[in-house]
């Protein structure tokens, strides 16, 4: 038989286990909303010209400053 301390540590992993997601729904752990496309558009429009454009301004700036 089990010791008692054993069979909380299975219990309590089997619940963890069972309870860590937000049910199963796409795009529900995401830190933003998807449901208003133009929003999203928006949104993915400007982080990637910020993270591809940036390296661009940088040099431009650092080459303007010499």
């Amino acid at each position: 038989m089990l010791n008692p301390t054993k069979l909380l540590a299975r219990n309590v992993s089997k619940a963890l286990v069972r309870h860590h997601s937000h049910g199963g729904v796409p795009g529900e752990n995401l830190p933003f909303s998807l449901n208003n496309r133009y929003k999203l558009t928006a949104i993915f429009t400007v982080f990637t010209a910020l993270g591809f454009g940036s390296p661009f301004l940088i040099v431009r700036h650092q080459l303007l400053k010499s």
